[in-house]
């Protein structure tokens, strides 16, 4: 396929209020295709922006206390007529598009509720990412790790013209070894949709928010394209959100920052895939991808977290 070696990505941050009923998405749907036509046409005489990149939770977040109640209530299958309408978006616009996630209903697995981020191009959903790691105990979405007999890729890696992209979210991050696993798997541009609250978010003392995008920029040598949820506490109680989305560089270098806050906000920042691609064949030193003495990890061999259930 033709590569774009050099591009923007827009970082999309929503504030919309909190649905209780799937049929209230179309509407932040609605909404997100207006922002995506804003990054893409309306920056198009300074950059070619290529990838938009929205938050975890824009389309509904996990506000019921059991699986049964989202199923019932906000879940939706994947693909639906969203992701339909992002694929037409991306096709007219030539982009590519990480739909922020879905609460996802699938019938393999009955009685679970995956939180799901999708990758969107030209030629349909390339790629799907299932959260790995749910926040406990507030998340009651089902990690794929368990699942006995879960048989798709875990931290699936998508080819795409703009580079190899890899998606993760939101406490997905705070697990390096889940985002190594991206960049293993050959990833270019770790992507992440997220919905980190306060106090954990850009401020100081407990700027987590950067910190750890910078770190696992610089880990894996690769960009990291973040953004973060911005609703206002009154949409998303009981939590306020501070966004702050951002674009760091394989150096660990801000490209790009939205200003700390509530508020819908759009931040573009350069991806330079040519730059990365010479960085990574001719490092010697700082290259951690390639000074992994895997065998040395001997943690990693005994079970921690429950391993996965029995098939029922």
């Amino acid at each position: 396929m033709p590569s774009h070696e050099r591009y923007y990505a827009a970082v999309c941050q929503t504030d919309h209020s909190q649905p209780t009923h799937r049929d209230e998405i179309h509407r932040r749907v609605d909404r997100m295709l207006e922002m995506i036509d804003h990054a893409v046409l309306g920056y198009q005489p300074f950059f070619d922006v290529r990838l938009v990149v929205f938050p975890e939770f824009c389309h509904a977040a996990p506000i019921y206390l059991t699986p049964a109640e989202l199923l019932e209530s906000l879940a939706v299958p994947i693909p639906n007529e969203h992701t339909a309408r992002y694929e037409e978006k991306a096709r007219s616009l030539g982009v590519y598009i990480q739909a922020g996630t879905f609460l996802e209903s699938d019938p393999r697995w009955p009685g679970h509720v995956f939180n799901t981020a999708c990758l969107i191009g030209p030629d349909g959903i390339l790629a799907k990412y299932r959260k790995v790691h749910p926040w406990i105990p507030w998340e009651v979405s089902t990690s794929p790790h368990d699942l006995a007999g879960y048989d798709e890729p875990v931290f699936p890696v998508a080819d795409t013209e703009i580079g190899k992209l890899g998606t993760a979210i939101c406490y997905d991050w705070l697990f390096p070894e889940a985002i190594r696993q991206l960049a293993l798997g050959g990833a270019e541009v770790l992507v992440r949709v997220s919905a980190y609250m306060d106090p954990w978010g850009s401020a100081e003392p407990l700027d987590w928010w950067p910190l750890v995008n910078r770190v696992r920029a610089i880990e894996n040598m690769a960009y990291v394209v973040a953004c973060n949820q911005a609703s206002s506490m009154k949409n998303y109680p009981p939590f306020s959100w501070p966004g702050g989305s951002m674009i760091v560089d394989y150096d660990g270098r801000i490209l790009a920052q939205a200003e700390p806050g509530p508020g819908e906000r759009i931040v573009v920042g350069p991806i330079d895939l040519a730059a990365l691609r010479a960085e990574r064949a001719r490092r010697r030193g700082h290259h951690m991808l390639s000074h992994l003495r895997t065998e040395a990890y001997g943690a990693y061999r005994r079970t921690i977290f429950p391993p996965a259930r029995p098939a029922t």
